[in-house]
């Protein structure tokens, strides 16, 4: 991990770390612990010297000894603190500038063309990466570029306190296109999931300052030409109107309930998973499909934790649910 800040190769990382826990090495010690060549071997040391994170004893210039770790690594992290505090500047910068050449765009400017699976791909990807504070997505079929399990730089993001919210189509639960599971591992991941009807696009939003909206509704099999493409929305009307829509529908839409972890008293898991699914809008047809249960388990399970509830209704069961704190 330190070597990809410091930005030494893995193989450098671990002849640094050789060298910290022996007295000394020489090139063939060296490549005998890491299974390489000595030629190899002593290249990286060579460059570990260069770094100064070896020198070579005082009797034997074959020899290496690591440099001091607090000596070495804070020399090698103060620089680079300063390079990304200077890249930072830098990129203030260049925002503002960009900023001002954006209020110059004509209106034709405000949308920019992606073409092709991979490039869309990439752009999705990428605008997520540079994600500071929100994203919010659209999410519904066809799936042509990115299966909701397939969104790497999500989980990043989230680690680094970025909110994300997503309203679903609640058809990519019913025809298989995501699960329940991964929806659960992505909400105790900290995103926020709604569940709707009829979503009207696929976007999205990103910190509110632009939106990437696919444009082809579907992909045909005899397609000869990757015809998938997207637009990349700037600040502008048409993205507020993107935004609206999102906050329309994610009043609307029903949150996903999701049990806390080890949860134990009055139901079993399951009673647990079929509250939440059943809460979250889901039929007791689609609740015993993604639980792999029999229709008339999922109903008679409903009927127990009403009898257990003391309640006649599922409103009523939702209710008494949440003053319970069973979800």
């Amino acid at each position: 991990m330190f070597g990809n800040v410091l930005g030494l190769s893995q193989a450098q990382a671990l002849a640094y770390r050789e060298l910290v826990g022996t007295p000394s090495l020489d090139a063939g010690d060296l490549a005998r612990r890491m299974g390489t060549e000595p030629g190899e071997a002593y290249a990286v040391l060579q460059v570990l010297e260069e770094h100064g994170l070896a020198a070579r004893q005082g009797t034997d210039d074959s020899r290496f000894q690591a440099a001091p770790p607090e000596i070495a690594l804070g020399a090698i992290l103060a620089r680079r603190t300063d390079e990304l505090r200077t890249a930072q500047l830098e990129m203030l910068d260049l925002e503002e500038e960009y900023r001002r050449a954006a209020d110059l765009r004509p209106a034709s400017d405000i949308v920019d063309l992606v073409r092709g699976s991979d490039a869309v791909l990439q752009r999705i990807l990428q605008l997520q990466a540079g994600a500071r504070e929100t994203v919010e997505t659209f999410q519904r079929p066809p799936v042509l570029v990115m299966g909701p399990d397939e969104n790497t730089a999500e989980e990043d993001a989230v680690r680094r306190g970025v909110r994300y919210r997503a309203v679903t189509d609640r058809s990519m639960i019913d025809e298989g296109i995501t699960t329940i599971d991964v929806m659960t591992e992505d909400i105790r991941a900290g995103e926020e999931i709604r569940i709707a009807d009829n979503v009207p696009i696929k976007a999205f939003i990103i910190d509110r300052r632009l939106a990437i909206v696919p444009v082809q509704s579907q992909l045909r099999p005899d397609d000869e030409v990757d015809t998938v493409s997207a637009l990349i929305i700037h600040e502008s009307g048409l993205l507020d109107g993107i935004i609206a829509l999102f906050e329309a529908f994610w009043r609307d839409a029903v949150p996903l309930r999701v049990q806390p972890d080890g949860m134990t008293g009055e139901l079993d898991d399951v009673d647990l998973k079929i509250l939440g699914l059943m809460l979250s809008g889901l039929t007791d047809q689609a609740v015993a499909k993604h639980l792999e249960l029999g229709l008339r388990t999922v109903q008679r399970r409903v009927k127990s934790m009403m009898d257990t509830a003391g309640v006649a209704t599922r409103i009523q069961l939702g209710w008494h649910a949440a003053r319970k704190g069973w979800l």
